[in-house]
C-alpha cells in the first residue's frame, strides 16, 4: 500500500513541529489531520509540494506549509516535495519555466541557462521576472494537477488490488477448508 511506502521516507512529525521556521504557525501544527496519511491528504500534499517547488521565491517551504494548513494536505509531504528544487535542479527547472513563459508571452529575449543561478538571476531579474513567473505558475499548476490526479489514481488502484488479493485469499481458504 502507498501509505507504508510514503511513511518510510517521511520525517517524524515532532521534527517538523519543532522546526524554527514553522513556529509562527503555533497550535495549527498540532492538528492531527496534517499528519494523517490518506488518499486525499496525500494527493493534496503532492499538489501543494509540486506547485510550491516551482515558485521562484525564497521560503518555498514556508509557503508549502501554509498552503498545506489551508487545504488540509499532509504537511510533511508538502514540505519535503519542495526540496526537489535545490541548487542542482534549480537552474534547469527555472530555465524551462522561463522558456515556457517567454513562449506564452511571445518574448524573443534569449537568455542563457547560465543566468539561472542565484547570482545570475538576481543580475538579470529585470529581464526575466515576468516570463519566469508566468512559466513557473504554469508548470507548478500543471505539475500540481498531474501529481494530485496521479496519487489519487495510484492509491485507488493499490486499494482495489489489495481488496482483490484479500478476497482471493479468503475464497481459497473457504474452498479448501
Amino acid at each position: 500500500m502507498p501509505k507504508k511506502l510514503i511513511q518510510r521516507f517521511l520525517p517524524e512529525h515532532h521534527h517538523i513541529k519543532e522546526h524554527k521556521h514553522l513556529q509562527f504557525l503555533g497550535a495549527h501544527l498540532h492538528n492531527p489531520n496534517l499528519w494523517h496519511l490518506n488518499r486525499r491528504s496525500t494527493a493534496m500534499a503532492f499538489a501543494v509540494g509540486f506547485f510550491c517547488m516551482y515558485l521562484p521565491i525564497p521560503g518555498q517551504m514556508i509557503v508549502a506549509a501554509v498552503l498545506a494548513l489551508l487545504v488540509g494536505a499532509n504537511l510533511p509531504i508538502s514540505v519535503v516535495l519542495v526540496w526537489i528544487t535545490n541548487p542542482v535542479t534549480m537552474p534547469p527547472m527555472f530555465y524551462a519555466a522561463y522558456k515556457l513563459g517567454s513562449w506564452v508571452l511571445g518574448v524573443e529575449n534569449e537568455i542563457s541557462p547560465d543566468v539561472f543561478t542565484i547570482g545570475g538571476a538576481l543580475h538579470e531579474l529585470g529581464d526575466i521576472w515576468w516570463p519566469l513567473l508566468l512559466g513557473s505558475l504554469i508548470l507548478g499548476t500543471g505539475l500540481a494537477a498531474i501529481g494530485y490526479a496521479s496519487i489519487r489514481v495510484i492509491w485507488r488502484y493499490k486499494v482495489i488490488k489489495t481488496w482483490r488479493e484479500r478476497h482471493q485469499r479468503r475464497s481459497q481458504r473457504h474452498s479448501t477448508g
